[in-house]
């Protein structure tokens, strides 16, 4: 059920909490590829600032910096009431169960869920919320806790409806898609209808939910693995100390301008993970296994179809996407060798991936500024979207700055019935004026969602969920490129912009097509071992990176450490996301107001048609390659000034 709390619901195909975002809380999905092992780019060589000495207390924060969560809940006995109100709403759910088969007892069991869901989503939020607001004040943490239980308690309440509905002779349920009375719930049930040919008996998803526990065995060994188990050996500095390498740290030493550094560190990390290669194999291998038995038991004709299936994804899209990123693999080299070239070497090897390709370049950004400059970069949208982000900063949205115990990185969240929230950790430097524009993108699109659409259809999917926060970056991008008057600072923003694109789109998209073949040899029976693995994944790198760059060996027992990979067939989300906001902001910027139009209208539909359907009313076809070649005459156009700045003379 939409109003799940994370926790619960975003480890589900197709699942997600109520107002989630991306880097929203308790998070149980695949990090977004800007953080963790999938090794994103970050912007080039920002310049460490000084830390504070102390951290400041929440109290010592000026209120005009702080969310204002009162327009959820005035006080404690607030919230106690409406808790009051929901375990009531829950209790009643009990005396609908056996009474689906009448339209009219349907029609008041899907109101009392959208009623419960309504509260238990605001008791939730502002709960956790508060909690975020400092993670060590107990009276949250246990306020957090109870809001937990309570959402479990729901789901456990109407857990009967969905297989009560899809027990229905097939005519019933076709009768209620068609009756006036039933409208409202209309997409509800067509989808209830749509997954039933994949809904087993009774006695067989009985037998499938005792399995649960077992199935998530790979992803459980493998997390314990990578996070506990694995020790890794001391690797020497810039200043030639031995300091112990981590997860964290490794994307650091690959930052280093001295590319022994960058070298010592990336064979460390894969000597590591290759000790370990057959126990990292067959884990992998295992989580393969388990999704080609589910696919085989819910009668899918392959796991991938089955994983697309929630989303009501076609296969075209995904195969669509790899078979136009690989059409513009030339654009990738030309990249390669635009880098080679930039740092100066000889032969560019893996490890000068993340390697800074201009001079440390401080843009120092004060919160005022960035609010002011991303709402400059936002007037494309038009005047009601400037006055929507206008109303986020005077109406206290956002939770700027961090304080002690507050809960670190940024997310968009909120309940339907109130405007969204945005929590930020900010700095003054340009990074956190992309979050702030990442963060108030998803903000607005739930601004826009909840004010078009009632409750049960206001929720957008995952699939959709990085569009809205991801075009806002594209246009301040526009907007800074066309701005800056410096060559050092144009060069800085080019290069963050390209290392996007290589991130975003082609390494997720070559992180998706290793799965792709891995899972189709799985089901064609062939065994997954380490050799096999590492073979696959070398030759990916090689078509990925082409014949500029110096593919070392090590690069192929990085299967062995991306978590992404035991949550299959998520990661093509990351470059069509991208490339469909890439696309949205093409257009809007080429055509001004009936793209502007087109736009609003994605951000005003929520969940009320399936994702798909939802970007091709805006006029962004996922289903053809023509956004993916959207995104990618941008990424060229980007590659090109690069080369002019590199070729023109330095001032």
């Amino acid at each position: 059920m939409k109003w799940l709390p994370v926790l619960l619901s975003l480890t589900l195909l197709g699942g997600a909490p109520p107002r989630i975002a991306a880097g929203a809380p308790p998070a149980a999905a695949p990090a977004h590829p800007a953080s963790g092992s999938a090794d994103a780019a970050p912007l080039p060589n920002l310049p460490r600032r000084a830390i504070m000495s102390q951290v400041p207390k929440r109290s010592e924060t000026a209120p005009e910096y702080r969310w204002k969560l009162e327009d959820i809940f005035a006080d404690q006995a607030a919230w106690d009431k409406e808790y009051g109100k929901a375990k009531e709403l829950i209790r009643s759910a009990a005396a609908f169960q056996g009474t689906l088969s009448e339209a009219s007892r349907l029609k008041a069991c899907f109101e009392l869920e959208d009623d419960i869901g309504y509260h238990v989503e605001r008791l939730y939020v502002f709960a956790n919320m508060k909690h975020h607001e400092d993670t060590a004040e107990p009276q949250y943490q246990a306020l957090s806790e109870k809001s937990q239980k309570l959402s479990v308690e729901a789901g456990e309440a109407l857990s009967f409806l969905t297989p009560e509905v899809l027990a229905l002779p097939e005519e019933k349920l076709e009768a209620f898609i068609a009756d006036p009375q039933l409208a409202p719930y209309k997409h509800t049930l067509e989808e209830m209808k749509r997954q039933k040919a994949h809904v087993l008996s009774k006695n067989e998803e009985s037998l499938l939910a005792q399995v649960g526990n077992i199935s998530s065995a790979p992803n459980t060994i493998f997390s314990m693995l990578n996070n506990a188990d694995l020790k890794f050996p001391k690797v020497r500095n810039e200043q030639g100390e031995e300091v112990e390498l981590s997860h964290g740290r490794y994307i650091e030493f690959l930052e280093s301008r001295d590319q022994n550094v960058r070298r010592e560190a990336f064979k460390a990390m894969y000597d590591t993970y290759g000790k370990l290669k057959n126990t990292l194999a067959s884990t992998l291998s295992a989580n393969v296994t388990k999704n080609v038995f589910y696919a085989k038991a819910r009668k899918y004709p392959s796991v991938l179809e089955m994983s697309l299936y929630g989303d009501n994804i076609p296969k075209t899209v995904y195969t669509n996407l790899i078979d136009t990123v690989h059409g513009s693999l030339p654009l990738m080299y030309r990249y390669m060798e635009l880098r080679k070239k930039l740092l100066g070497v000889d032969e560019l090897h893996m490890y000068d991936l993340f390697a800074p390709l201009v001079d440390e370049f401080d843009m120092k950004i004060t919160f005022d500024e960035a609010k002011k400059i991303t709402a400059e970069s936002l007037k494309p949208l038009g005047e009601d979207y400037g006055k929507a982000l206008q109303q986020g900063y005077s109406d206290s949205w956002i939770d700027v700055y961090e304080n002690e115990g507050k809960r670190s990185g940024a997310y968009s969240w909120g309940a339907y019935g109130t405007h969204p929230y945005v929590l930020l950790n900010h700095k003054d430097n340009l990074n956190s004026m992309f979050t702030l524009t990442h963060e108030m993108g998803h903000a607005l699109h739930s601004f826009y969602s909840d004010g078009n659409q009632k409750y049960r259809d206001a929720q957008y999917t995952i699939f959709l969920a990085e569009v809205a926060s991801t075009l806002n970056e594209a246009l301040l991008m526009d907007h800074l490129l066309k701005k800056s008057t410096d060559r050092k600072e144009k060069m800085y923003l080019l290069t963050y912009y390209a290392d996007q694109f290589r991130t975003t789109v082609f390494r997720q998209t070559m992180f998706a097509e290793f799965e792709k073949i891995i899972h189709e040899k799985a089901e064609a029976g062939e065994s997954l071992t380490p050799q096999e693995l590492s073979k696959i994944y070398y030759g990916l790198n090689e078509l990925y990176y082409g014949k500029g760059m110096t593919v070392d060996k090590d690069i192929e027992m990085e299967w062995a450490r991306i978590p992404h990979f035991y949550n299959s067939f998520y990661v093509y989300k990351y470059a069509t996301g991208f490339s469909a906001a890439t696309s949205f902001a093409k257009q809007i910027l080429d055509e001004g107001q009936p793209a502007v139009d087109r736009y609003l209208g994605f951000l005003k539909s929520g969940g009320s048609d399936f994702s798909i359907n939802i970007l091709r009313k805006a006029g962004v076809d996922m289903s053809s390659p023509e956004p993916i070649e959207q995104a990618m005459s941008v990424f060229e156009d980007v590659i090109r000034q690069l080369e002019e700045l590199v070729d023109s003379p330095s001032e």
